[in-house]
């Protein structure tokens, strides 16, 4: 049995990282969880385009950039399930995971989904097989030792979630709810302009209309994407300095501010790009980038990763003026359905731009019937959520001010 506490060698807050590698797991724990960096890409990629539910975030090109080098987030296990495929192995689930202790510094007996640097952490299963797949994972998790599982930012309402709710009910369990909330999203089914007039009003269209021609008095103001990876490689830094030129790089918390995260979003973006999953879209005037996002791509859905700006054009509001060209170009294309936010609920940005709403929440899973442990880890997790969440949101209204 696995100390849950510090499967495979884990250790260290979700704050401060902690490094794992398959020499480090001990040998006498047969059950331990095997590293993330184990998982082979290939089977990975390929449940990615048979998953039944989009997550750019839990993507291999993404998840292990991260894994390697971004801030806090390294040395990460996997609950993955596999089946055999004309006897070849095949991955049909995958959620990478980290201890309760390092989550939340709580000893818990609890697995919680891995922080992929981005808010949203689905895992991803097998379309043919969700079911059976949320299974093995979750006894790949009890054979850990773990008596919960923790989904944080998951989608209450999508096929994944269902999958998890049959796969309990089937095992006469049911998922407790720690917290849920709303954040914006897109239809990008709609025609852009319509949605436009409908989200905005016809007197704040002509007010960003008045700004985007102040903003042409410095240039002609165009909007650009870059798709290839050489075309990524070359506007990353525009991006990455507009990231850190405003509240981000006042705080310390800009992607270029840490070698780590650095490193991470340059092999990212750019490994993505490969699979046509990325592209990095900005907004010039004459030959000055105003405004820059990230985002990523998985099957239908579009996923807006950060925004930058360049804080001497504020008052003509370049971050919205590129949402509205990001909305623009997500509508027009074919492939994408819809674009998640994966923004803070109530952001004063996008809130008010894209009036769809995706139902978010964290998801307690217990892996035993009548398990008294779960109530014990629930409680604990109860209270700890009543005493930072205060403060957290209070952190957060000063952040959106600063934007």
């Amino acid at each position: 049995m696995v100390d849950i506490a510090n499967p495979a060698g884990m250790h260290g807050s979700r704050t401060t990282g902690a490094g794992m590698t398959a020499a480090s797991r001990p040998a006498s724990a047969p059950d331990a969880l095997a590293p993330l960096a184990a998982i082979a890409p290939e089977p990975w990629h390929a449940l990615a385009q048979q998953a039944i539910e989009p997550n750019g975030y839990y993507l291999a090109d993404w998840e292990l950039a991260v894994n390697a080098s971004a801030r806090g987030r390294t040395g990460v296990a996997a609950l993955s399930a596999w089946m055999s495929d004309a006897g070849t192995p095949r991955l049909i689930g995958l959620l990478p995971v980290i201890t309760a202790r390092r989550a939340y510094r709580l000893p818990l007996p609890a697995l919680v989904s891995a922080d992929p640097y981005g808010t949203l952490s689905t895992p991803l299963l097998d379309r043919d097989m969700a079911p059976d797949a949320v299974t093995r994972l979750l006894e790949q998790a009890r054979k850990a030792g773990a008596h919960a599982l923790i989904l944080e930012n998951v989608s209450l309402d999508g096929a994944a979630m269902q999958a998890i709710r049959k796969s309990l009910t089937m095992q006469d369990l049911a998922p407790r709810i720690l917290q849920s909330h709303a954040r914006a999203c897109l239809d990008a089914t709609r025609d852009a302009e319509d949605l436009l007039r409908d989200a905005l009003g016809a007197k704040k269209l002509k007010e960003l209309r008045r700004q985007r021609n102040r903003l042409a008095e410095h240039g002609d103001v165009t909007f650009d994407v870059a798709r290839t990876p050489a075309e990524i490689a070359a506007t990353i830094d525009t991006f990455l300095t507009l990231e850190a030129s405003g509240w981000k790089g006042k705080r310390g918390t800009a992607l270029t501010q840490d070698a780590g995260d650095s490193a991470f979003i340059r092999s990212a973006t750019k490994a993505l790009a490969e699979h046509g999953q990325c592209e990095i879209v900005t907004l010039r005037a004459g030959d000055t980038p105003v405004a820059s996002g990230v985002l990523l791509r998985h099957l239908d859905r579009a996923f807006y990763f950060k925004l930058g700006v360049d804080e001497r054009f504020a008052k003509l509001s370049p971050g919205v003026q590129l949402t509205l060209d990001v909305t623009r170009h997500l509508c027009a294309d074919p492939v994408i359905a819809s674009a998640d936010s994966t923004a803070n609920a109530g952001h004063p940005m996008i809130d008010p731009i894209w009036r769809g709403r995706l139902a978010i929440g964290d998801v307690l899973i217990p892996l035993r019937k009548h398990d008294p442990l779960v109530s014990l880890i629930h409680g604990a997790l109860t209270l700890r959520r009543s005493i930072r969440e205060p403060l957290r949101r209070v952190a957060r209204s000063i952040r959106n001010r600063l934007r």
